[in-house]
């Protein structure tokens, strides 16, 4: 082999590097070598930090060029060129080199090898991640489930290929409940993307023991997104439960068939008043000032003076104090709370 790379390199050096690359780590492989001497390969022959992110079974690693193991918490760029461990799962090998027209050929090598290297490293000593079955909605809502025994949730948990529970606690990398609207809920590691394209609430990061009351709490954030036809708090059509805060106890004031608050009932009749007005207070109540919302509603600042003066005499109090303008934000929110029931 080593023979055969001589003679590559004097026609084609990145045929001669790729086949040196392929011997290194079949040599590695066959003395059985770790995760770290494998990882710490990657790095050396490419050059550049190579680091290993499976968060199924609770791996992270990472090596400097020089061969110094360097690990840190940080999150893989997603334009960075990596192989993936499990198809389609988070796991992976990268090469922290930045983006550019993808990786060399000498990279995709690296990767490729090293890549199944460290998988069966990982399967022969951590266990293989197991099948998932995430479209068995049975399977989730055993595991969203607070009144299901805990040994029912974790079994549930396991056959949806959520990795990393353990003994009784359900110990594990850390996963998020994602209510959307009008659709099934998710379950989804935390860090990883979310594939929503509507509104949604996600739930704080927990261990899988704690899914049930990360699904409550993404249940309440849903009720706090905007669907882009229905003005929102903020406008955002997926909210984290983790930036709600003590904003949150408001859904427990807001309940089906409850009477509208006064201010809500204040608002409601201002918005139909004038067809600009309800656009005006939402844009008055979440932005840093009123110049920024008079060119949110595209109005020159003395218009948006003009109809405030008209809103606030609606309204019956002030929305250009701080106290007034908190006041309109937490009306404004509630009246989107009783349409999200």
């Amino acid at each position: 082999m080593k023979e055969l790379a001589g003679r590559l390199a004097a026609v084609d050096p990145d045929a001669g590097a790729a086949v040196s690359v392929i011997a290194y780590f079949d040599r590695l492989a066959e003395s059985r070598a770790g995760l770290e001497a494998l990882v710490r390969g990657a790095a050396v022959l490419a050059g550049c930090p190579a680091r290993l992110v499976d968060p199924e079974r609770r791996v992270r690693l990472r090596v400097e060029p020089d061969g110094r193991r360097v690990d840190d918490g940080g999150v893989p760029d997603p334009g960075w060129p990596g192989a993936p461990l499990t198809p389609g799962g988070p796991s992976a090998l990268w090469l922290e080199r930045a983006a550019g027209d993808g990786p060399s050929v000498v990279d995709a090598v690296i990767l490729e090898r090293a890549a199944a290297a460290v998988r069966s490293v990982l399967d022969r000593t951590r266990g293989r991640v197991p099948a998932p079955q995430a479209d068995d909605p049975a399977l989730v809502e055993t595991v969203l489930d607070a009144d299901a025994p805990l040994p029912a949730r974790l079994h549930a948990a396991r056959r949806l290929g959520l990795g990393g529970t353990t003994g009784t606690t359900g110990a594990a990398a850390l996963v998020r409940a994602v209510a959307i609207a009008d659709g099934p809920p998710l379950i989804v590691a935390d860090g990883q993307p979310l594939p929503v394209p509507g509104r949604a609430g996600v739930g704080p990061a927990v261990a899988i023991a704690e899914l049930p009351r990360s699904w409550a709490a993404a249940r309440t954030a849903l009720r706090f997104a905007s669907d882009g036809r229905l003005p929102g708090p903020g406008g955002r059509n997926v909210v984290h439960a983790d930036e709600l805060g003590g904003v949150a106890l408001l859904a427990d004031l807001v309940v089906p068939g409850a009477e509208p608050a006064p201010d809500v009932r204040a608002v409601e009749a201002a918005a139909a008043d004038a067809p600009w007005m309800l656009r005006t207070l939402e844009a008055v109540a979440s932005t840093a000032s009123l110049r920024a919302a008079a060119a949110e509603v595209n109005v020159h600042h003395s218009t948006l003076q003009d109809r405030l003066t008209h809103a606030e005499h609606l309204l019956g109090w002030p929305v250009r104090t701080p106290q007034g303008r908190f006041r309109l934000q937490v009306a404004l929110t509630m009246r989107h709370l009783m349409k999200h029931q």
